[in-house]
């Protein structure tokens, strides 16, 4: 009997000490809730960045030297939510200036996608890559679609 502890319940001890000291000795993942709005704004629009922006834009935001501008805390990002929702919706076919640096490619227009779609991406592009801002919302994209500009 005493050898069945030894070979059976004293390791699977030992294992369950160690696994707990590791568990407490890591620092707490924080997470957004799955539940909240801004979780699944953000879930779904990674979905829509993977599929329509992150060839010209990159996985990490950072864009293409001289092409296609980053999204990593730019004024275009991180500033007035209508001409960012109307970037998406009629392209841009202007030079821009980044961090001393002109981006000319033109922008196609993405007016394909509905309002949810550029809400989530839109926020999604929002609060990734080091930026954190307010959350954009179908009720402003229907607005700025409804106003043509």
């Amino acid at each position: 009997m005493i050898r069945i502890i030894k070979i059976v319940i004293l390791p699977a001890l030992l294992a369950f000490c160690f696994a707990g000291a590791y568990a407490q000795s890591k620092p707490p993942v924080r997470k957004r809730p799955a539940g909240s709005a801004l979780g699944a704004s953000m879930t779904r629009g990674k979905i829509v960045y993977g599929k329509v922006c992150i060839a010209c834009h990159m996985a990490d935001g950072n864009g293409v030297p001289n092409m296609n501008p980053p999204l990593v805390k730019t004024s275009y990002v991180l500033g007035d939510k209508k001409k960012l929702i109307g970037i998406v919706l009629h392209g841009f076919n202007e030079d821009v200036e980044i961090n001393g640096q002109t981006f000319s490619n033109s922008m196609t227009p993405h007016a394909e996608l509905s309002d949810q779609q550029i809400a989530d991406v839109l926020t999604y592009v929002r609060n990734n890559f080091g930026n954190k801002a307010s959350r954009v919302t179908p009720a402003e994209v229907k607005k700025v679609r409804a106003s043509g500009k």
